[in-house]
């Protein structure tokens, strides 16, 4: 049974990364996969001859003698224990999904395009790289590159030069997303998971990260594409900007980070004071809302959307439900796996085989060692396949203290690993959509000053780490 469970994982899996080639969206697969997964277990629960005890990470002792109905209990209070932990990220994300789309509502990005007050090729560049690696550490990777090729659109009308932009924002916006606890959907899922915290996160993969970014970014102001100036068109607004939309981009902004000091502050789970945050941004958008359209908004047509709803429902309807229900699948999926003991079989199997090259560097493992190459696979893995899983694999195969630094090269390398390849990151994949960036343009342009800029920022990291 165990057997079958592993195919249905890896077709599961192989039909998530064949999305684009099979026209099927990655959320089915990963849903069929899980619950396939589980179904298979509830099936031949009897003949599973061990569990992994995700509390404690370890085998389960005596598990064999259990009777039939015991191991059903436990399977059904495993599955409740892995359904609350990944609601827990699903809540973070809504919320966190949900302020970013207020701060839309209120056109607060368009204040961004203010920064951008120069016709400097190259300064452009570094304008756009360093706002997607600090944008991205606060509203997520993903939001940030959606924000910040909607921008370029307004400002480079040459396609060309702008998807060689659009390559640099990617990098930048997984490198800034790899050293903040709300940045990347992995790294969230790690802090959450209790194997980081935020002080930590921050001191260890900063400046690694920054280097991931700027390396990529100043190798790239050489190039013959970004000499010269652009020749930028000065555009009519097409609609009245909000008066508020300054505030509540900071409002916003401040809100989401707000939430690692509530968690500091309080030791509550981080989607609670996510919800607090939504529920104080959400208070202050139904009171502006009142005051940003007139009459006459009303009579041309134009905010029939909003007019009809309010901030927060107009907010909701726009949020990445796909995406939600990805991570629901994907990581209920790798739960079974875990719960099954495969994930810690693998895992010891790899420690034990693991060929090393040169130097070695070993963390703690309860008399186990484990190589700092197999981390770095684990980053070029995640350009190849997704990171999410990836990451939620790694959660039940090691089992070292909060804190840990495996933790924090996990975090670095499954978070700016995905820029490698177009298709390894989602920041990636939604830029690919947004400019229709050819995949092995990407693979000849992009790609070589993406690797060049993790392995420069992950030898950063086995520096600095002696720091901690």
């Amino acid at each position: 049974m165990e057997a079958a469970i592993i195919l249905v994982f890896v077709m599961g899996y192989l039909a998530i990364t064949l999305e684009h080639s099979l026209k099927i969206d990655k959320l089915i697969p990963a849903l069929v996969m899980m619950a396939i997964c589980w179904a298979l277990i509830a099936l031949g629960i009897e003949s599973f001859p061990q569990w992994f005890d995700s509390a404690n990470h370890t085998l389960m002792e005596g598990f064999a003698s259990f009777t039939g109905a015991e191991k059903m209990e436990l399977m059904e209070e495993t599955l409740l224990h892995h359904l609350g932990k990944t609601s827990e990220i699903l809540v973070f994300l809504l919320g966190a999904m949900t302020i970013v789309e207020i701060i839309d509502y209120f056109d607060g990005f368009s204040t961004i395009k203010d920064f951008v007050r120069t016709k400097s090729k190259t300064k452009i560049l570094w304008v756009f790289s360093i706002l997607a690696f600090f944008l991205s550490a606060i509203i997520d990777n993903l939001t940030a590159t959606i924000v910040l090729i909607s921008i370029l659109q307004k400002i480079v009308k040459d396609r060309n030069v702008r998807l060689y932009y659009a390559g640099l924002i990617i990098i930048a916006a997984n490198a800034g997303g790899a050293w903040s606890p709300i940045g990347d959907v992995t790294t969230t899922m790690l802090w959450i998971g209790k194997k980081v915290t935020t002080s930590h996160l921050i001191g260890y993969l900063f400046v690694p990260s920054f280097l991931c970014m700027a390396i990529p970014s100043l190798i790239a102001s050489f190039l013959p594409i970004f000499k010269g100036d652009l020749e930028i068109e000065e555009e009519i607004e097409e609609k009245k900007k909000s008066k508020f939309s300054a505030t509540m981009l900071y409002l916003g902004l401040g809100a989401i980070v707000f939430v690692p000091v509530f968690k500091m502050i309080t030791h509550l789970p981080p989607y609670v004071g996510m919800m607090l945050s939504l529920g104080v941004v959400a208070t202050f958008a139904e009171i502006y809302s009142s005051s940003k359209f007139s009459m006459s908004d009303f009579d041309s047509g134009e905010s029939d959307a909003h007019a009809l709803h309010s901030p927060v429902h107009h907010s909701l309807s726009k949020i990445e439900l796909p995406s939600i229900l990805f991570f629901l699948g994907i990581l209920m999926a790798v739960a079974a796996l875990e719960s099954l003991g495969i994930l810690f079989e693998f895992a010891s199997t790899l420690q034990e085989n693991m060929p090393l090259l040169g130097t070695e560097t070993h963390y703690a493992y309860e008399a186990h060692t484990v190589s700092d190459l197999v981390i770095l696979l684990l980053g070029v893995g995640s350009a190849v396949i997704d990171n999410v899983p990836l990451v939620a694999a790694s959660l039940g195969m090691f089992s070292e203290p909060i804190d840990n630094e495996l933790w924090h090269f996990v975090a670095y390398s499954a978070g700016t690993g995905g820029s490698m390849l177009i298709i390894g990151s989602a920041a990636g994949v939604v830029a690919m959509g947004m400019e229709k960036i050819n995949f092995f343009w990407y693979l000849k342009k992009i790609s070589w000053m993406a690797l060049i800029g993790f392995l420069v920022g992950a030898a950063a990291f086995m520096v600095t780490r002696t720091l901690f």
